[in-house]
């Protein structure tokens, strides 16, 4: 079968024609439909996400497909289940074997594709708003980075979780998609964002995907008792948070990363993908997919987050 992987340390990744894997125990071989594409998946290659796998391995972080084979000892799926699967890695390929107890079952009017898009997305900004965060009615939520493909799902999920929600992109495009999305007030990257979101009252969760600048600018534009989830540093820079500050207005910085929770505490992740299928099912989401594109494609695919030329989500469909 054909996988995009990367071959040994150091070496870029590349198609590559390898064994049709045979699930193990406690895992479903799946026949994979749609695999989303993800700025960690860029980290990967550089060695520097805090996730890679030893090489040789094959890229692709979240998947849609049906299961095609079950190991020993796994007994809730069978062949021909349709699912989805948060892999951290072998998405990028026809068949991928995983772990069962990662698999949740589709519903049946959840495409391959929008099944593949909302995962790390949407699954990010849900438990960073409701789990994390807990983003309330009224309040104001601040996304920058809006028309990113998790800035994106965060501006989604705050208008359905009661928020006035302020979006901050880069240009006219990019800002109308997030108006679509439903936020409420528009801030481009160029205008000075503390004083824009100061003029408009203040925010009081405030998810950031850029970092360095963008986030000084955000922290101090926010308001007394505000939460700040520092989500991804698009940017470049890391910030550094000032403690004194916290201490002035009573604020609170809230780390996240999705991937922990499958060693801690795995349920808050199937709590949250089981919420967010629904919600897709019930048209309630619609995941933004601004390219779709073959698996011999999948360099084009990273390529675009790479030139950061993708609003949403760019899928893969082997």
């Amino acid at each position: 079968m054909l996988a995009y992987r990367i071959p040994s340390e150091g070496a870029a990744a590349r198609l590559c024609n390898i064994d049709v894997p045979v699930p193990s125990e406690g895992q479903v071989r799946v026949a994979i439909k749609a695999c989303g594409l993800n700025f960690a998946d860029l980290l990967m290659q550089k060695g520097t996400y805090q996730d890679t796998p030893s090489a040789p391995f094959t890229q692709g972080m979240e998947i849609a497909g049906v299961v095609d084979e079950t190991g020993p000892g796994t007994t809730h799926l069978k062949p021909g289940d349709r699912v989805a699967v948060y892999s951290g890695q072998g998405g990028l390929a026809e068949y991928g074997a995983f772990d069962a107890n990662r698999a949740i079952r589709l519903p049946d009017s959840v495409s391959f594709e929008d099944a593949a898009a909302i995962q790390i997305a949407y699954g990010t900004s849900h438990i960073a708003l409701d789990h994390r965060a807990r983003l309330q009615p009224e309040e104001t939520l601040l996304v920058t980075g809006a028309a990113g493909g998790v800035g994106l799902t965060a501006v989604e999920i705050g208008k359905l979780m009661g928020a006035t929600v302020i979006a901050q992109a880069r240009g006219a495009e990019k800002l109308a998609v997030t108006q679509k999305a439903g936020a409420d007030h528009l801030i481009d990257a160029s205008e000075d964002l503390r004083a824009r979101v100061k003029d408009l009252g203040g925010a009081d969760v405030v998810y950031d995907a850029i970092g360095g600048d963008v986030f000084k600018a955000a922290f101090r534009a926010t308001n007394p008792e505000g939460r700040l989830l520092p989500i991804g540093f698009a940017g470049g820079d890391v910030p550094q948070i000032p403690a004194n500050h916290l201490l002035v207005k009573n604020l609170t910085v809230i780390g996240l990363y999705i991937g922990g929770y499958l060693t801690f505490r795995p349920q808050v992740v199937q709590d949250s993908f089981n919420t967010l299928f629904q919600w897709c099912a019930e048209g309630r989401i619609k995941p933004h997919i601004s390219h779709t594109l073959p698996l011999s494609e999948a360099e084009k695919g990273l390529q675009l987050l790479r030139d950061r030329k993708a609003t949403g989500k760019v899928v893969i469909t082997p």
